[in-house]
């Protein structure tokens, strides 16, 4: 299988997992929540909600991971990968012990003091606590393990523990609403440390006889050199997120501060869509991010760039296809959802939907930065500028510019972070800027364009029950067909011709 066919199998594996996964945690979540009834759900939902925060390290280590084996893999240095795996076991069981006993330490004050739960259920809370707590480990421990996967592109098998690890969280709702006489919370909450557990074994038990790097390290093989480049470039993965992160929650607390609590609910609703569709960013990522590594690492620049330029084009097109009619169709689509739409929220979710494209116009040269290593200027930078988006959406705000005029901000701020990726990569790696408009931006307009005009006419000239369908069906359709005809590449369309002529 060549390396091309292997991104568009490996992409395709992520999409189905993604879908599967949607689905079963949409009827898992409705059975937990008739099982546990509201108040429990909500006690989970908050107890674990502080310990979950921290997830994001876990995302920042996997990256760090995957980046240095792939890049010596593409040096063709087995005793460096054998070294950075080793030593990146080590780093996640001291990050990841190191953030038991601090979260063990301050237990008390957080559940008995800092959360308001009911006197009665403090023992159940103290227990979904803990549960967190070793969920959170267990993550930090299979880290590396998954991260050596995506390295060795094996992005089906993960994508198999994920669809599993969904079904198992279905059987565990399902087993909930008819077992009597436990403490359904704890019960749920010690399953869910069993459904960690197996992703470790499962990762783990795969990896370690498949790969000759992967191996349980002892701690003499503690390398400074090497846990001081993990440690570093993770630091500043981690900054990125947390940027991101401040800014999502910046925005919550300005809305209510400036607004009503309703403009909250619409921002938590449009939040919710846009996570729902950024899976397609990480499908991308995880299916490309090894090659784009790989050939930086066998010193092929030219090839990493043109690599960085197809992410960025195939993210922002699978993205459209998607996101374009369900910006048309908005009102639709949450009146059908949610019944009772929220004042803001149809304004809201569409313009979190026109950002995410935005950002995703240039999504690839973020992986080509972190191939090149050189990450804390570009990081420091590109992060710290996302944050502009609280000041220009509270200056708004302060003067009585109304919340969805405010939030156009948000996506001027993506538009301009897009465009800002190009010039911090044209310092770094002397990317061609013009070469990048003409082969990405160029490309990707013509297909956005037909599929917001095909939408447009659909709103506006179909009156029937199922539109909403019709309207999907007919600009993904036209989306597809004018991917092919003008954003694709002889070269890419042969790679699809020989895939087909195999089949």
């Amino acid at each position: 299988m060549t390396s091309q066919q292997r991104i568009v199998v490996n992409t395709a594996a992520q999409y189905t997992r993604t879908l599967i996964n949607v689905c079963l945690s949409l009827y898992s979540t409705r059975l937990i929540l008739a099982a546990l009834g509201q108040t429990d759900y909500g006690i989970y939902s908050v107890v674990a909600g502080v310990v979950a925060m921290l997830s994001f390290m876990t995302n920042a280590l996997v990256t760090t991971t995957q980046r240095y084996l792939s890049f010596n893999h593409g040096k063709n240095d087995p005793a460096k990968v054998y070294q950075v795996f080793g030593n990146s076991v080590l780093l996640h069981l001291v990050i990841g012990m190191g953030l038991l006993l601090v979260l063990s330490a301050v237990e008390y004050p957080i559940v008995y003091q800092l959360l308001h739960i009911e006197a009665d259920r403090l023992n159940a809370a103290t227990a979904v606590y803990f549960a967190a707590v070793i969920v959170l480990l267990l993550a930090f421990l299979t880290a590396p393990f998954r991260a050596l996967f995506i390295a060795r592109e094996n992005i089906v098998y993960i994508s198999v523990i994920d669809v599993l690890d969904g079904v198992l969280k279905l059987l565990i709702a399902i087993f909930l609403t008819r077992i009597t006489g436990y403490d359904k919370l704890i019960t749920y909450s010690v399953l869910l440390i069993g459904i960690s557990l197996f992703n470790l074994i499962a990762f783990a038990g795969y990896a370690l006889p498949a790969f000759e790097e992967c191996h349980l390290p002892r701690w003499r093989e503690w390398n400074r050199e090497h846990i001081r480049g993990l440690s570093g470039f993770a630091g500043w993965t981690i900054y990125g997120t947390g940027c991101v992160i401040a800014r999502n929650q910046g925005i919550a607390i300005l809305l209510n501060i400036f607004c009503s609590t309703i403009a909250n609910a619409a921002y938590g609703i449009a939040q919710q869509v846009s996570g729902a569709v950024s899976f397609i960013s990480v499908s991308i990522a995880n299916a490309m991010n090894p090659q784009i590594m790989k050939a930086e690492g066998a010193g092929d620049r030219a090839r990493m760039l043109r690599l960085a330029e197809y992410m960025s084009k195939y993210a922002s097109l699978l993205l459209a296809l998607v996101a374009v009619p369900l910006i048309f169709e908005m009102e639709t689509v949450l009146r059908v959802w949610l019944t009772e739409v929220p004042e803001y929220a149809v304004g809201f979710c569409q313009l979190m939907l026109l950002a995410a494209v935005c950002d995703q116009l240039s999504y690839g040269l973020t992986s080509a930065n972190q191939a090149i290593g050189q990450i804390r200027t570009y990081t420091l930078v590109f992060y710290s500028f996302k944050l502009a988006t609280l000041v220009a959406i509270w200056l708004c705000l302060l003067v009585g510019v109304d919340p969805v005029t405010s939030v156009w901000c948000f996506v001027i701020v993506e538009l301009l972070g897009s465009m800002l990726r190009l010039v911090l990569l044209k310092r770094q790696a002397d990317i061609d800027v013009w070469h990048f408009i003409v082969h990405v931006l160029c490309r990707v307009m013509v297909p956005v364009a037909v599929m917001a005009a095909i939408s447009y006419l659909c709103v506006k000239l179909i009156h029937h029950p199922y539109r909403l369908i019709m309207t999907l069906l007919l600009s993904m359709s036209g989306g597809v067909l004018m991917i092919w005809l003008t954003a694709l590449s002889k070269e890419e369309k042969n790679v699809f011709y020989t895939m087909l002529k195999r089949k």
